[in-house]
């Protein structure tokens, strides 16, 4: 899975919205809209936030693999 789409699926699945994750990590909701599409992607200042936030490894946010 490519990031946007394991953003997604992280986010649904912890029955997190879209704009409570905007509010947690301090960003607005058209950006989190933007990453979940595919239209713009975070820095990596934010993908740590991201990955501290659902609890995975950054590898695993952005779809690495071994």
């Amino acid at each position: 899975m490519k990031f946007n789409e394991n953003l997604k699926s992280l986010r649904v699945a912890g029955g997190v919205g879209q704009k409570q994750l905007a509010e947690a990590l301090n960003i607005s909701l058209k950006t989190i809209s933007h990453w979940e599409t595919g239209y713009s992607e975070p820095s990596v200042s934010q993908l740590i936030q991201l990955a501290d936030y659902f609890d995975v490894t950054i590898d695993e946010l952005v779809g690495r693999t071994g």
